[in-house]
């Protein structure tokens, strides 16, 4: 069959790219033990992730030519792709603490304030400003050198103003970075896991699911009622003080 092919090709076994240097410069995470990316991310260059922040699934930040600074409690959803501009112009891009950067959107050489949201498949585009507070809606161009003024609701493609953000509204933008922190602590935990863990997870798992509710209880190794490790009183058990001889042979 590789006779016949026209454009051969060759597999390889390709090294992970959820953190790659470019120049000798590699992404900086400010505190790896708080903070989530995810197995299919990518971080790329001068990229520097700040403390409980989160890079989740297809979701690329690539510092190539430019610094890319991400503040504190900020969420970079899935598919959302972040880059700089160095060929025409010299922009990085920085966003700031408590910011959710929904799934798909791309803010790209621009700046977006703390405490805001980008909606999903929204762009930032270069030199554009994102205020304090502030919201840009689902799908929403910003077009390049746009100044978003603190606490406003913007939306449509160019996008303009359509309303002041309300109590109400500042109330959901701190909730859903927050939120987004604890669930990235969760999905960190299980991207964590190893090949054995999974598997015990797997195995409880089906067991739970097909032990009848009526039907005796696994086992789960932590009974209130054991004495020094061996079950609890009245049990039938099979252990060396159920079978005594069996104690002293282990002993000679």
């Amino acid at each position: 069959g590789a006779s016949i092919e026209v454009a051969k090709y060759t597999e390889r076994l390709v090294p992970s790219t959820r953190i790659v240097s470019v120049n000798s410069t590699a992404p900086q995470i400010l505190n790896p033990s708080t903070s989530f990316i995810a197995p299919s991310a990518n971080l790329i260059g001068d990229v520097t992730l700040g403390t409980n922040s989160s890079v989740w699934y297809g979701a690329t930040i690539r510092g190539d030519g430019n610094k890319v600074t991400i503040g504190e409690n900020t969420n970079i959803g899935d598919r959302v792709v972040v880059h700089i501009a160095k060929i025409q112009g010299d922009s990085p891009t920085v966003i700031g603490d408590g910011v959710s950067v929904k799934a798909g959107a791309i803010v790209h050489a621009a700046t977006v304030k703390d405490c805001a949201i980008v909606g999903s498949g929204a762009h930032i585009l270069d030199g554009a400003v994102v205020g304090s507070n502030s919201i840009i809606e689902a799908g929403a161009i910003v077009s390049p050198g746009t100044k978003v003024p603190d606490g406003e609701v913007w939306g449509g493609a160019p996008a303009k103003m359509v309303r002041k953000v309300t109590k109400e509204d500042i109330e959901s933008i701190t909730d859903s970075a927050g939120d987004m922190v604890e669930l990235a602590a969760l999905h960190a935990e299980e991207c964590e896991k190893d090949y054995a863990a999974l598997a015990k997870d797997e195995e409880e798992w089906e067991d739970r699911m097909e032990r009848a509710d009526d039907y005796w209880k696994k086992d789960s190794g932590s009974d209130a009622d054991d004495v020094l490790g061996q079950g609890a009183p009245g049990r039938i058990f099979d252990n060396t003080l159920a079978n005594p001889e069996e104690g002293l042979k282990r002993k000679e």
